[in-house]
């Protein structure tokens, strides 16, 4: 399968893909083939018609793109999806991407289409247009389903349904699939109409965690709040305003968790800490990689071997797809 990947970010996508094709060689029993696997290429070890290759991807985040080329050497970028020419991309199978989410989120403005972040969809269309793929798979948020109306979600809908592809949906949420966040996002799979269509939904399993937090973000405060230790009164205070239908702690504006607990969602608006019985601290730059079920450090170090900011750290981490969610998408698309 040649893979083509918009929206990249750091990989999620390709490491998902890359988990899956593993796991589905270890049920088979296929341990040569796993041990020849080439590392930090856009291959994907071929074996009893398992692969996956990625041809190319689009990404304009510089910090983003410096670390996915250290992971994954010699795979072309594209650039800036809006001045892509489709007609001069190669051929490939499958079409993956998270389209920026902030035109349909429910923490956003919510304008759909008439955010130019919300068009981006559309180019994705322009792509699908010319280069027919048999496969894709879009990320996005569970908001989309329900923005204005679900005209907005209707309106994709049938834009694919005019390009010729069959479409199925399912809001997943990272805490079922291994991570202690609570991450909801959609995953739309399309067939081109006439080739194989598996069944890849309903997935998940109910979460097996106690207590999951909200979401992770891309912005941390400088600073422990309260220089870092607080009193017997601001425990309280903190533990006060549990509750069990929101599941969220709070101490001066930063969301927190007690130790222990699972941490919170990946997103872009808020701040979170981490309760260790003694002082407040923000959440570690591995610690959201984690959350996101990226191997550790997946971000620590760009392609030139530069150590990276713990600001575009969070950042790239909060942009990501959670991995494990996309690696039961293609295990069962794989298998």
């Amino acid at each position: 399968m040649r893979i083509f990947s918009t929206f990249t970010g750091i990989g999620g996508f390709e490491v998902g893909i890359q988990n899956a094709i593993t796991k589905l060689l270890e049920a088979k029993g296929d341990f040569a083939a796993i041990q020849d696997q080439p590392d930090n290429t856009g291959d994907v070890q071929q074996a009893r018609g398992l692969s996956a290759t990625f041809i190319g991807y689009s990404e304009i985040d510089k910090y983003a793109t410096s670390v996915y080329e250290k992971h994954f050497k010699g795979v072309k970028n594209y650039g800036d999806i809006t001045k892509i020419n489709e007609k001069e991309l190669p051929d490939f199978d499958c079409l993956v991407g998270g389209f920026p989410c902030q035109a349909f989120s429910i923490a956003g403005k919510r304008r759909g289409f008439q955010d130019t972040r919300g068009t981006l969809f559309f180019d994705l269309a322009r792509i699908l247009r010319e280069k027919q793929p048999r496969l894709f798979v879009f990320e996005n948020v569970k908001g989309l389903l329900s923005h204005d109306q679900g005209r907005t979600f209707t309106t994709i809908i049938a834009t694919l349904d005019e390009l010729g592809y069959d479409c199925q949906w399912q809001v997943l949420n990272s805490k079922d699939f291994g991570v202690p966040q609570n991450r909801e996002r959609v995953i739309i799979v399309g067939h081109l109409r006439g080739t194989p269509r598996p069944e890849v939904f309903p997935i998940g399993e109910n979460s097996q965690q106690d207590i999951v937090l909200p979401t992770l973000t891309t912005r941390y405060a400088p600073a422990q709040a309260n220089g870092g230790y607080i009193g017997e009164k601001q425990k309280k205070v903190a533990r006060a305003v549990i509750t069990p239908d929101r599941l969220e702690k709070r101490q001066n504006g930063r969301r927190m968790k007690e130790d222990g607990e699972p941490s919170l969602t990946v997103n872009t608006q808020d701040r979170h800490g981490v309760y260790d019985g003694m002082k407040l601290r923000r959440l570690t730059p591995l610690e959201c990689e984690r959350l996101q079920a990226f191997p550790d450090n997946w971000t620590k170090y760009d392609a030139m071997g530069v150590v990276v900011s713990d600001t575009q750290r969070y950042k790239m981490c909060g942009n990501a797809v959670t991995t494990n969610v996309i690696q039961a998408v293609f295990e069962r698309i794989l298998s």
